[in-house]
C-alpha cells in the first residue's frame, strides 16, 4: 500500500513539472524575449527625433554616445541620459477637432 502511494505523488510531481515547463516555454519565455526585444528597440535612438524618458521628461535628441543620450527641452535646456532611461519615442497624438466647437451659423 505504501508503494501505490508513493508512485501516485510521483505522478503528481511531475505532471505539475510538465505544466510549469508548458506554461514557461509557451508563455513565460516568448513574453520576456518580446519586453527585452522592445526595450532593445527604444533605447535605439536618432539624432533630431523627440523622446519621452522613463521619468517623464521630453526633449529631442541633439547627441549620443555609448554612455550617454543628450536631450535637449523646448527651453533650450540640454540634459544627459543614460540609454535605458528613454522610455519611448515621443510622437503627440494629432489634435482633432470636433463637430460640438461649431457655432449655431455654421450648421
Amino acid at each position: 500500500m505504501l508503494a501505490a502511494s508513493s508512485s501516485g505523488s510521483s505522478s503528481i510531481l511531475i505532471i505539475y513539472v510538465v505544466v510549469f515547463g508548458g506554461i514557461y516555454f509557451f508563455y513565460l519565455r516568448p513574453r520576456r524575449k518580446k519586453q527585452a526585444a522592445a526595450r532593445t528597440e527604444a533605447r535605439k535612438t536618432e539624432i533630431g527625433v523627440r523622446y519621452q524618458t522613463i521619468g517623464g521628461f521630453v526633449g529631442t535628441v541633439v547627441k549620443t554616445t555609448d554612455e550617454f543620450v543628450t536631450l535637449r527641452s523646448s527651453s533650450g535646456t540640454e540634459l544627459d541620459f543614460i540609454p535605458t532611461a528613454i522610455a519611448r519615442r515621443f510622437d503627440p497624438a494629432p489634435v482633432v477637432e470636433s463637430s460640438d466647437d461649431k457655432t449655431e451659423g455654421d450648421k
